[in-house]
């Protein structure tokens, strides 16, 4: 009988192995996202900023806005981040609400007027920091699918666990995606505006995913699994982008910027632990250290391309009183790839399961002598094809600015949501994967000093 204790957990770890942690397919979608996440101005008008430019985030969008900027100046955000996660696994609903505080971004641009004898004005170097993508979240899911994942193993005298008593999962994430951009732009005349920039990100994903099994024989005998993987992926990346600014009136600007691909090289850390607990059986011995197992650290280098990013921008001034501001970022996800090892079904994966997006960014600022107003609405489709409406990320904003001798401070309020599905069990096709609803807030200030 021993024996047959020791197969069963062997089985069923190498079952359930690899079921938690994210594949690399996800891994090459997460990486390659960037979230709307800058200074409060850029983030109350839900970063519709390409064709407008004056703000440090905007650069990020539009290396060109750099030399809209008509005196040096200094800002740093703070932002706080509200999510509430709701999950749905066989009738059992489950939600989780946390909240995360960071420092979004931080930068400078230094003007520099070169208008003596050419057409050329409003050199601009600039600095900005960002975090494009932060990971820290939380949520759980509980129920009972009414099958046992670990099942018809027989030995010479088999115990079958066939039914199931439910199954327990926690997600924990944490880590970012920061972004350091290093820009020049300048001014051409008074209708033109040309920037680039070079990119440089360090990245860093944490994920400890927890899975728990309740099964029993039917007579009274029960087997409950716990397992916990932990992944950590961390290295760095680079990107360039250029881009122009039309003006060609005082009451119209077109934008148009490219970014690159972003090449990173990445390095994986994973280990498991596994806990099996028999009750009501033949006691298991330390014969075979079949109760506890830990798999040791194992590591794994590798290259990830993300899509590259055209963004398309227009934008109308209404005199000194307010604007509207239009942009569109085009992203082919089927274009990332993995490289370092063999990936080749990874690799069709990403051509056959995703797709190129759009996604859309509105945003507007009325001002009233040193107070502004701003507000904004966007929406991004999910890259998968297999994905459903709400599986897109819309979201709205608005926020308000105010102006003082020598700087600014605004505010800013966020507000998205979307679903998506995790599956505990990929290679088993009888459990349905969790269903997923995320509800995000956020709120940020940044205060601006001119220098």
């Amino acid at each position: 009988m021993k024996k047959l204790y020791f197969t069963v957990m062997l089985l069923s770890v190498a079952y359930i192995s690899n079921a938690q942690t994210l594949s690399y397919n996800n891994i090459g979608v997460l990486f390659s996202q960037e979230n709307i996440n800058g200074t409060a101005r850029f983030n109350a008008m839900s970063g519709a900023f390409g064709a407008l430019g004056g703000d440090l985030s905007a650069i990020e969008t539009n290396p060109a806005g750099a030399a809209v900027f008509l005196k040096s100046e200094f800002s740093m955000s703070l932002n706080i981040r509200n999510t509430k996660a709701t999950s749905a696994f066989y009738g059992t609903n489950e939600l989780l609400e946390n909240d995360y505080t960071n420092l979004s971004q931080a930068g400078g641009v230094f003007v520099f007027d070169t208008r003596n004898n050419s057409n050329w004005s409003n050199l601009a170097l600039a600095f900005n920091y960002s975090i494009v993508n932060d990971f820290e979240g939380l949520w759980l899911a509980s129920g009972n699918s009414g099958f046992a994942p670990i099942t018809d193993l027989y030995d010479f005298d088999p115990v079958v666990y066939i039914n199931s008593d439910g199954q327990y999962f926690e997600n924990y994430t944490d880590g970012k995606n920061g972004k350091y951009s290093f820009t020049l732009a300048s001014q051409y005349n008074d209708n033109l505006y040309i920037g680039a920039s070079i990119n440089t990100y360090d990245i860093e994903y944490y994920q400890n995913a927890l899975i728990e099994e309740y099964n029993n024989d039917g007579n009274g005998n029960t087997f409950d699994v716990s397992q916990i993987q932990e992944l950590l992926t961390y290295g760095d990346g680079y990107s360039f982008n250029f881009g122009f600014i039309s003006k060609p009136s005082d009451n119209v600007r077109f934008g148009l910027a490219y970014q690159s691909p972003v090449w990173y090289t990445l390095v994986e850390e994973f280990v498991e632990y596994d806990v099996v607990i028999f009750e009501n059986d033949l006691n298991i011995t330390d014969d075979y250290n079949a109760g506890d197992t830990y798999s040791g650290l194992n590591g794994f280098d590798y290259k990830l391309r993300t899509p590259s990013k055209l963004t398309g921008s227009f934008a109308y001034i209404f005199e000194k009183q307010g604007l509207i501001s239009i942009d569109y970022i085009y992203k082919n996800y089927s274009n990332v790839q993995l490289s370092g090892a063999n990936f080749t079904q990874e690799n069709s994966a990403f051509n056959n399961d995703l797709e190129s997006v759009g996604e859309l960014r509105i945003g507007t600022e009325w001002r009233f002598d040193n107070l502004s107003i701003r507000g904004g609405y966007h929406v991004e489709k999910s890259p998968y094809k297999s994905a459903i409406n709400s599986d897109d990320i819309d979201g709205f904003s608005f926020g308000a600015g105010y102006k003082f001798r020598g700087g600014k401070l605004d505010i800013s309020y966020q507000k998205s949501s979307n679903t998506s599905s995790y599956n505990m069990y990929p290679q088993y096709n009888q459990v349905n994967a969790t269903n997923l609803d995320f509800d995000t807030s956020k709120f940020t200030a940044t205060l601006v000093l001119n220098i």
